[in-house]
């Protein structure tokens, strides 16, 4: 049973719960573990008061090479001069892209170049996946880590991982802060005990179930206690909470006990551990409470970690289920010419056949993970039975790795049909093992989206990527390609004890505390600094370049990954993909918006009209009405979405547009902290829209006196959609609630122009 309660709720030493208590909630909330991690990390920190806004100071930063270039090359022009906390540069997300000639290895290049000139941590290619080091090397209890991936969660472990866009990075790496009003506390209640053969992916998408339709967990940090936590082994917890991140929480903590003291002493770190529990009365913005006992096998269907269902109840109805999952992919994909065909893969006698069998990273790469799958093959796959399908393995680390092969499970699942591949993030972002057009993929990752496994709906390809626990998986590898639940097995689970040895990261470059300001930074010829940006003009002018309609609309819908990381260090290259498998026309249209700004600050109002004929009669309709001149408005472009910024932290989803000329998001809702964050950072406005939407695609916006209302700290403001050759529509546009620094951020066209701003002065 997996049951949510929204009201407040105490609970008493850890774990009596209580529904009422004469005691202040304000005070009960200081006795939570989240609360006291994070006063000790914010900045003019006092004993006697809970601040409602924060400003912390994290101790230490993890980026990829998806993101660490643009990083750095944010914060160089600022003055960056050395690393004033440990930063690692981890390299697993583009350490097999075939796209790109050397593009991957000039990436690779800069980031060690860059770590021996600013005193980094570079870890080099196919040792580690992000969280895997993190886990080994850098989490601590009570501490917090700031992390450019949406999967920096360690709590576990007994340390607040937050994910975010680089630019809250590059706030960090210049001694600066990174702001956030106080989140809800949200206690996830684990009681009973685990049935046998349930792994953490099944516990961690019920809680994904429970947790995001309703939105019961946006921007809080999941707070875990209870007794049910005691029989669960360090890697299970960190499976569970690595997925935390698809409820879109902000971030996860944990109590800690004696396993994770022992996970600290084998990893030779046992002073990071220390023990943390909740205070004698802790009060909670609301209650997960998780029976684990009651969770079944579960799976989660295309297009989203929270679609999920107990494999049981898919097997049994299987028909019904896929054939509603068809139907709603029509309006999900948006692209008529797709037939997305589940039911193609159900066979006369009602079994479901799949192609592809994944288990990788930090979600499924653990050691216990790999140890069960090998121990259930080795129970119960016959000597003689070929397995059928294409079944890969990524360990989520070196160390694993040799630890697997030293006790020889790694020999094992070689024998029985596993392809070893090397510590990578390919499978969660579509850069390898892409399932065909029409395949059916079943993975112990951490997502599902549509565009994010590789396949390309706008072209005609789509595959489709369930996510399971690797013991149902490996279940599903014994019954011949046959989706099948762990509990079908009888089998004995063996899980050795695991010895971390830490010989592998020899190449690893350690050079915190130790910059050398001599060292050149190595630069590719693909890496490029970013455009100049303009900041906000006093009356502003939008055009909807893009309106999309989906309820969610993720960051990997918003700039793609796969292929077009291969340009990820160049911002104008990357802009290029900007919604390309969404709305593919997007990125010409914004483009023609900014070169028509450009004209029409030189008055070049011919050059202008070329390119788009309506423009000279928007700024006339303008005019009359409110005599403004041309040269008086900054022209921009927008997109309109009702939920966007679900799923990955990268920042490329708001700079993306930014560097095509955006200057505004609009939206009913945005789906996370760290999306809209993006957008500030980027000097793109949030709007949200209360009311009906008074503009479609192609229409513009118009706002004047913006720069002065927002000034005023303005909690509205008359706007008015024009479209050629219509009547204009006026209209009260909400204003962002924006912190002071956000407020600068906006006016001066994001975080590079501010920083930029206060070296000159």
């Amino acid at each position: 049973m997996v049951k949510f309660f929204a009201d407040g709720i105490w609970i008493k030493n850890g774990r009596e719960i209580m529904k009422e208590n004469p005691s202040d909630p304000v005070k009960g909330r200081r006795n939570t573990i989240a609360a006291g991690i994070l006063m000790e990390h914010h900045e003019g920190k006092t004993i006697d008061e809970t601040p409602s806004e924060l400003r912390l100071k994290f101790d230490s930063l993890v980026s990829h090479d998806i993101t660490y270039v643009n990083i750095i090359q944010s914060a160089r022009p600022s003055g960056l001069e050395e690393f004033p906390l440990p930063y690692v540069l981890t390299n697993c997300h583009n350490s097999l892209c075939a796209v790109g000639g050397t593009i991957n290895a000039d990436d690779h290049l800069f980031g060690r170049s860059a770590a021996k000139r600013y005193g980094g941590i570079f870890v080099p290619p196919h040792l580690a996946v992000i969280h895997s080091y993190a886990r080994e090397a850098m989490a601590g209890c009570g501490k917090m880590i700031l992390g450019s991936d949406s999967h920096t969660r360690y709590g576990s472990y007994g340390c607040m991982g937050v994910g975010e866009g680089g630019g809250e990075l590059v706030k960090q790496l210049l001694s600066q802060r990174y702001e956030v009003s106080l989140p809800k506390i949200i206690a996830v209640y684990l009681t009973g005990k685990t049935r046998r053969g349930i792994g953490p992916q099944d516990i961690a998408l019920a809680i994904i179930g429970a947790l995001f339709k309703e939105g019961h967990a946006k921007n809080a940090v999941l707070e875990f206690i209870g007794d049910g936590i005691e029989d669960l082994s360090a890697d299970f917890r960190a499976g569970i909470d690595v997925m935390t991140t698809e409820t879109t929480c902000w971030s996860s903590i944990w109590e800690t006990d004696d396993k994770i003291k022992q996970f600290y002493k084998i990893h030779q770190r046992e002073n990071d551990y220390k023990k943390l529990f909740p205070g004698n009365e802790a009060y909670y913005d609301g209650l997960l409470h998780v029976d684990l006992s009651a969770i079944k096998p579960m799976i989660a269907l295309p297009f989203h970690p929270s679609n999920v269902y107990e494999i049981d109840t898919l097997l049994a109805n299987s028909k019904d289920i896929f054939r509603e999952l068809e139907k709603d992919s029509k309006e999900l994909l948006e692209n008529p010419d797709i037939n997305l065909n589940l039911m193609d893969k159900i066979d006369s006698k009602g079994r479901i056949l799949v192609d592809q069998a994944i288990i990788a990273g930090c979600a499924g790469g653990s050691f216990d993970n790999l140890m069960a799958v090998n121990s259930i093959l080795e129970n119960c796959l016959p000597k003689n039975q070929d397995i059928g399908i294409n079944f890969s393995i990524y360990p989520g680390s070196q160390p694993i790795m040799l630890e697997l092969t030293k006790n020889g499970t790694l020999s094992s699942l070689i024998k029985n049909g596993a392809i070893i591949r090397s510590a990578f993030c390919g499978p969660c972002f579509g850069a390898g093992d892409v399932p065909s057009n029409q395949g059916l993929s079943l993975r112990h990752c951490t997502r599902n989206f549509p565009n994010r496994e590789g396949s390309m709906p706008n072209n005609g390809q789509i595959s489709s990527v369930c996510l399971m626990d690797a013991r149902s998986i490996a279940s599903s590898i014994i019954n011949g390609g046959y989706l099948s639940s762990i509990e079908s097995l009888d089998w004995e689970e063996k899980i050795q004890d695991y010895n971390y040895d830490s010989s592998p990261y020899k190449m690893v470059y350690n050079g915190y505390g130790r910059p050398d300001k001599n060292a050149e930074i190595v630069f590719g010829p693909n890496i490029a600094d970013w455009p100049e940006m303009d900041p906000l003009g006093e009356n502003l002018l939008l055009k909807i370049a893009s309106f999309i309609e989906d309820p969610v609309t993720t960051t990997d819908e918003l700039i793609p990954s796969g292929e077009t990381s291969s340009f990820r260090s160049n911002p104008l290259k990357l802009a290029e993909f900007t919604l390309s498998r969404k709305d593919p026309l997007y990125a010409g249209l914004a483009k023609q918006v900014n070169d028509v700004s450009g004209l029409i600050k030189t008055r070049n109002y011919e050059g202008a009209k070329e390119i788009l004929p309506e423009i000279i009669p928007v700024y006339k309709t303008i005019y009359e009405i409110c005599g403004m001149e041309m040269n008086d408005i900054q022209l921009s472009s927008a997109i309109f979405a009702k939920k966007p910024g679900d799923g990955s932290a990268r920042e490329q989803a708001a700079s993306c547009q930014r560097v095509l000329g955006a200057s505004a998001n609009f939206a009913f809702e945005y789906a996370t902290k760290r999306y809209r964050s993006n957008l500030i950072n980027w000097g793109i406005i949030p709007f949200l829209i209360d009311a009906e939407l008074p503009f479609i695609k192609g229409d513009y916006v118009f706002i004047p006196g913006l720069k002065k209302a927002i000034l005023e700290d303005a909690q509205k403001i008359i706007a008015f959609s024009i479209s050629p050759n219509k009547k204009p529509v006026e209209f009260t546009l909400p204003l962002p609630d924006f912190t002071p620094s956000e407020k600068e951020l906006i006016l001066e066209g994001g975080l590079i122009n501010v920083n930029k701003a206060k070296r000159s002065s």
